[in-house]
């Protein structure tokens, strides 16, 4: 590995090292504007500002940038310590260098937010230390989301790693190093270590861990016993010689490694417990080649080469690891006597370990394989690929214009753009859709917040309850005085654009399904007591008249009195009625019936012979639905009540009026949606699951239930589903499906 130094001053040869004449000359521009602004300026850290600016655009040149990229890297901490210079930035150096600017200012705001949630995680137990871990995750998605252009998150990885490099030049060890290191550590060193800025990423690490563990970081140097440098020195010798077995042996491989720098073997050593004698990764290489034989084949000549450690030879080649990960892994005793660990892989297998869900960065920050989240993280393998080719084709760039503006448009395009992310004035960040409005960021809190929302400042300002919030904003719920569930919601908020989120609309919808509810309730209590008032029987024991009448709680009668869909005439019935009370199987409903059902006023699309415009109302006794042989029957104040040619309890209306029989039939004025109740039998052996499998045959078949009334006996279960069809053959169809579940004995229609 490289390790890019950290000059005092940079000349203009570094800084356009690789750009074009016209790139290079704006610039040198640009160096030239920053020498005569910046002037005797001081960054926070007490540094000199123009220093620092060149020390950020000459590693953003050592990472082979575009030209706006290094003149950015100029300009963005006079926009923060001027911010008005923003304004003569841009005519001079375009809007681009003005926008990239403008973002690096903005993820600086990370750096408060950061500090909070440091200072206020300490002391609170486990499950506080959970949520630091899993704030930080999302903090690191916020850098990303909040970089429009990918080319900021560049810059600011630039900025630290130049800031720390000042921190160690000065040997400055105080409270403001360590807080900036751990930033650096829990956010920007992890980023670059996904997005494969491998230059950037060890560095990073080793410094902000100088900071952190001052004396870990010392011990850990003095155990390694050499420089960097002869490190370095040995693993290049080391990979030469295997080159030059591999050419004898006719062997294409691509083979390259780095030593393990001090943060990754103290990680080592932590998360393993082993002593610094016992890692045999302090050294390693990788070879890379074109198929899976060679693989082995170069597995023969470096243990001929060198002697392995038969202990540490893994073959996840042919056991791969559970996520698919696939290599050789072997460990050698070099010249030295010391170990040295060879990993052997195809393109393929490589390709997959970097960019897959087994990417190296996963390993290393989450110990394992984790699914979770994988949108977010293809996206991170592709930002990776895009980052790995950069680098690959860096050499052929120059004098290439069009591959270089290629890659830049790629870029400035790679931002996860279907999340945002929003801060709580305490600092704790929201993850919401595009789109998100106060009212989302309110139930995202916490319901109660939700239901109390009455108004939102954005960034400390009033702002609408249907505004749509931005990336990086920072909002600010007013809610409504009182205890928790005196106030609701509006039901504006489910069709005026106030709630973008699914998670917020089903709160909004509970809320109010539970109001519906408690007022059905009242409705239906009040309705009874009445009846009871008129029938003298104030003093019953209503729990057990409603079991009498077949409900489990006193609760559920009123419900079903309010809704209409169990008549006070049972009730009355009961009440003067000392032996078992007969409930029809139809008295009891649960669920919603469709708006075009003719339960809530549909057309039946009946037609009566030789009438036109009267009402007709379908029994709910044996409930018809085409193509059903119907007849009607006149009833007193409510149409024609129309029934099945073969119901009993017509036979026995007609047997007692046959004047009032009228001859009725099917006509096609129901409409394509409407649906028709209509009963249903199912005797079946009680089973766990039977239930399920049944309903899940009715929501595959989009036959809506609105009824279900279940009972079991001595291992049997009967059980009526009062259901919504379109047509007889649909609910054959179902009929003949559900014969077909395990256990059930028979199904009809009722």
């Amino acid at each position: 590995m490289v390790s890019i130094s950290a000059p005092n001053s940079a000349t203009s040869e570094q800084l356009v090292e690789g750009l074009s004449a016209p790139d290079s000359a704006r610039v040198l521009d640009a160096l030239a504007y920053a020498t005569d602004a910046y002037g005797d300026k001081l960054t926070f850290a007490g540094r000199s500002a123009l220093d620092f600016a060149i020390g950020v655009a000459t590693t953003l040149a050592f990472l082979r940038s575009d030209a706006e990229t290094r003149i950015a890297g100029l300009m963005f901490e006079l926009t923060l310590l001027e911010p008005d210079t923003a304004a003569d930035i841009e005519p001079r150096f375009g809007k681009q260098v003005c926008d990239l600017a403008t973002g690096v200012r903005q993820l600086i705001r990370l750096r408060a937010l950061t500090q909070a949630q440091h200072g206020g995680s300490a002391g609170r137990g486990k499950n506080a230390a959970q949520q630091a871990v899993a704030q930080v995750e999302t903090l690191r998605k916020m850098l990303l989301a909040m970089a429009s252009d990918m080319r900021v998150v560049l810059v600011r990885l630039a900025a630290c790693v130049t800031t720390l490099r000042y921190f160690a030049e000065l040997k400055l060890f105080n409270e403001m190093t360590r807080e900036y290191g751990k930033e650096t550590l829990d956010l920007y060193a992890p980023l670059a270590n996904r997005l494969g800025i491998w230059q950037l990423k060890w560095e990073l690490e080793d410094l902000s861990f100088r900071f952190i563990e001052p004396e870990a970081y010392k011990r850990i140097a003095k155990m390694l016993e050499e420089k960097r440098m002869m490190r370095e020195g040995f693993v290049s010798s080391a990979i030469l010689r295997l080159q030059t077995e591999l050419a004898s042996a006719g062997i294409q491989a691509e083979v390259f490694g780095r030593p393990k720098h001090i943060y990754s073997i103290w990680n080592k050593m932590r998360g393993k417990e082993l002593d610094f004698t016992a890692l045999y990764d302090v050294r390693a290489f990788r070879v890379i080649v074109a198929d899976v034989k060679t693989c082995y084949t170069v597995l023969g000549v470096v243990h001929n080469i060198w002697t392995p450690i038969p202990k540490e030879f893994d073959d996840y080649i042919s056991r791969p690891k559970p996520n698919g990960y696939q290599s050789l892994h072997t460990v050698v005793t070099a010249e030295d006597g010391r170990p040295l660990e060879v990993q052997i892989r195809t393109n393929e297998m490589h390709s997959f370990a970097e960019y897959g869900v087994a990417a190296h960065w996963r390993y290393k920050e989450e110990g394992g394989s984790n699914f979770a989240g994988q949108k977010y993280d293809e996206k991170i393998a592709w930002l990776r690929q895009l980052l790995a080719w950069k680098t690959e084709v860096a050499d052929a760039v120059v004098g290439q214009e069009e591959i270089q503006r290629e890659w830049v448009e790629k870029l400035k395009s790679a931002t996860l753009d279907d999340r945002i992310f929003v801060m709580t004035p305490q600092a704790r960040v929201l993850e919401l859709p595009v789109g998100a409005t106060p009212v989302d960021f309110a139930y995202h809190l916490h319901t109660d917040v939700g239901h109390r929302c009455r108004g939102a400042k954005v960034d400390g300002i009033m702002v609408p309850l249907n505004t749509q919030l931005k990336n990086g904003q920072t909002c600010e719920i007013i809610t409504a005085k009182g205890a928790p569930g005196t106030a609701g919601p509006s039901r504006d908020w489910l069709s005026a654009g106030y709630a973008v989120s699914t998670r917020t609309r089903s709160k909004i919808r509970a809320w109010f399904h539970a109001i519906d509810m408690q007022e059905t309730l009242a409705h239906g209590r009040a309705l009874v007591e009445k009846s009871l008032q008129r029938e003298g029987k104030t003093a019953v024991n209503l729990e057990a008249l409603a079991q009498k009448l077949g409900f489990a709680k006193v609760d559920e009668l009123f419900l079903s009195v309010g809704k209409d869909e169990f008549s006070l005439r049972h009730v009355e019935q009961a009440l003067h009625d000392n032996g078992e009370v007969v409930v029809p199987e139809d008295a009891v409903l649960v669920g919603k019936s469709r708006a075009s059902s003719v339960e809530q006023g549909a057309k039946s699309g009946v037609l009566v012979v030789g009438t036109e415009g009267l009402m007709t109302v379908l029994a709910k006794c044996c409930k018809p639905a085409p193509p059903d042989s119907i007849v009607g029957f006149v009833t007193r104040g409510k149409g024609v009540s129309i029934h099945r040619a073969t119901c009993k309890n017509f036979e026995e209306m007609r047997a007692k009026a046959p004047e009032r029989v009228i001859f009725t039939e099917w006509g096609s004025t129901g409409g394509h949606d409407t649906v028709y109740p209509v009963d249903i039998f199912i005797l079946a052996g009680d089973r766990q699951g039977l239930l399920r499998d049944i309903s899940e045959i009715f929501s595959r078949e989009k036959i809506n239930v609105i009824g279900v009334n279940t009972q079991s006996a001595k291992g049997q279960a009967r059980m009526t589903f009062t259901a919504e069809i379109s047509s007889t053959a649909q609910l054959l169809k179902a009929l003949n499906v559900i014969k077909d579940v395990s256990g059930v004995l028979e199904a009809r229609r009722s």
